[in-house]
């Protein structure tokens, strides 16, 4: 079937009633939600008024007062079953992430099976939130730290995976005996509508086996700007997890520094790969291409700067032009399938932009021109481009979000460190090499400044075992694995006298009669 014959609205409308979404959540409504694949409309949602985004935000605070009374294994159960519901689920939910966003089929259902394993590892951590047991100098004391749930998260998640971003937070938020308050992207909505059928389904397991879990535990806020900056700024919300451009994070960091709200911001990625006289060419070419074509180039760890060694240059980029060439675009549901489409026009747009400053700039271009017009024509699938470019400048500083990939020539390793650390944002990176000191130079404090650093693997795509952030423009934060729980709680220090005596810290007297 020709992608234009697809219909898609219908199939949708059956993957949301068989995971128990009601009809009248997404038709009727003011805001159209369009699959990438065709361009076409499936579905169009009711938005939240600011009236009824405080209401959920105050049901919410109050879940949080009960729910922060469940012990913290008790909370893992829900998540437990939470993580089991999706296990049933991940081939609709992973097909309903294709159609919204594009996906080819793998990375639909991957994303599924990244909430999978979050809720594995949040399970596991309802057991493990440790504080410490701290020497004191007193004599007949003890000193420990503690932690407590904090309040209300909001979550604010991106388009490019709609999904994965909030199961990222709300696992470890509801562990650590938090209430969520959710605004998916506007232009992915339908998995955010989804996600929120299958976490009631797991409630109310929960309820029925005997556990306690209050109302507004999770609750979703569908709508734009507006919307998302009640969430912001109401004092109610003492966390907000913010995924998204960097344009975004600086109007959402001020606003919860003004009133001294914590921030996790996930913002922009120009995340590049150095290329040394050793690598594997082999390993090299395969980690390139998916890092820099895989989603259309819509992940925030997409590879987007490439320095190759002049040694190897000649040898890697005909390869991966080559590649870049022959790469299978088209239906993102059909097997065989390696590149769909970008996400809008708007998308589209702004690649076109870059490479005709990356052209005027002196650089070579291979690809970036639109493909299946005739087939879609309100659908934007391109090829994916890869730029020549003399030096790193002018476009080549910008995360493009969409499948750009710069290659530039260098000779010296010390040179090309600064070159990857010279631009604003600090999230992904990696090497190829086989060169022991090169390798360890790269993850030491004067190599990679960015908060994911690898070797001989792509930037793009990470586990859930480790924290996910990065540095500078993006943001600082961090989610998932290792200890980012922590950002979702509140830390005590408690010094209890079991003796009979007062000493002061410091030696400090103060004796009264």
């Amino acid at each position: 079937m020709t992608i234009s014959k697809l219909d898609l609205a219908s199939e949708v409308k059956a993957i949301l009633g068989d995971l128990g979404v009601s009809a009248d959540r997404y038709t009727g409504g003011t805001l159209a939600v369009r699959s990438p694949i065709t361009g076409t409309e499936i579905g169009r949602l009711k938005e939240d008024s600011v009236e009824a985004t405080k209401a959920k935000i105050d049901g919410a605070h109050k879940a949080f007062k009960e729910w922060r009374l469940v012990p913290g294994p008790k909370r893992g159960e829900l998540i437990r079953l939470l993580g089991e519901e999706l296990r049933a689920s991940k081939a609709a939910l992973g097909r309903l992430v294709s159609i919204e966003v594009g996906k080819i089929t793998s990375e639909g259902l991957g994303e599924v099976q990244e909430m999978i394993d979050i809720c594995d590892f949040a399970v596991g951590l309802s057991r493990q939130l440790y504080g410490l047991t701290i020497a004191t100098e007193r004599s007949e004391h003890r000193m420990m730290e503690t932690w407590h749930p904090l309040g209300v998260v909001g979550i604010i998640s991106a388009f490019n995976f709609p999904v994965a971003v909030w199961s990222w937070n709300a696992a470890l938020a509801l562990v650590c005996g938090n209430s969520t308050v959710w605004k998916p992207s506007e232009k992915t909505p339908l998995t955010a509508l989804a996600t929120q059928a299958l976490f009631e389904r797991a409630v109310k397991r929960y309820v029925a086996e005997g556990g306690v879990a209050p109302e507004h535990l999770s609750e979703l806020i569908i709508g734009g700007r507006e919307i998302g900056e009640v969430l912001v700024d109401n004092p109610k919300v003492p966390l907000v997890s913010a995924t998204g451009s960097t344009a975004m994070g600086r109007s959402v960091g001020p606003r919860l520094a003004q009133r001294f709200a914590r921030a996790i911001l996930e913002l922009g990625g120009n995340n590049a790969a150095i290329v040394s006289p050793t690598a594997d060419l082999d390993l090299t070419l395969r980690g390139v291409a998916f890092a820099a074509m895989g989603t259309a180039g819509q992940r925030c760890t997409t590879l987007r700067r490439l320095f190759v060694h002049e040694s190897v240059y000649d040898q890697l980029v005909p390869r991966l032009q080559k590649a870049y060439a022959s790469v299978t675009i088209g239906n993102p549901l059909e097997t065989g399938t390696l590149v769909g489409p970008l996400i809008d026009k708007g998308s589209y747009d702004k690649m076109q932009g870059a490479l005709s400053e990356a052209k005027a700039a002196g650089g070579k271009v291979t690809g970036g021109e639109r493909a299946l017009a005739d087939d879609a024509s309100d659908a934007y699938y391109v090829r994916p481009a890869l730029v020549e470019m003399p030096s790193q400048t002018g476009p080549v500083e910008n995360e493009t979000f969409a499948p750009i990939l710069y290659v530039m020539k260098y000779s010296d390793f010390d040179q090309v460190l600064e070159l990857h650390n010279a631009v604003p944002q600090g999230l992904s990176s990696s090497i190829f090499t086989n060169d022991l000191r090169e390798a360890e130079t790269f993850l030491s404090d004067r190599g990679s400044d960015c908060g994911i650093a690898n070797v001989n693997i792509g930037p793009s795509g990470a586990e859930i075992g480790g924290a996910f952030g990065g540095e500078k423009e993006t943001g600082g934060g961090r989610e998932s694995g290792s200890d980012a729980w922590k950002a979702y709680m509140r830390r005590a220090t408690n010094t209890i006298n079991h003796g009979k005596t007062l000493p002061l810290a410091q030696g400090v007297k103060f004796d009264v009669a």
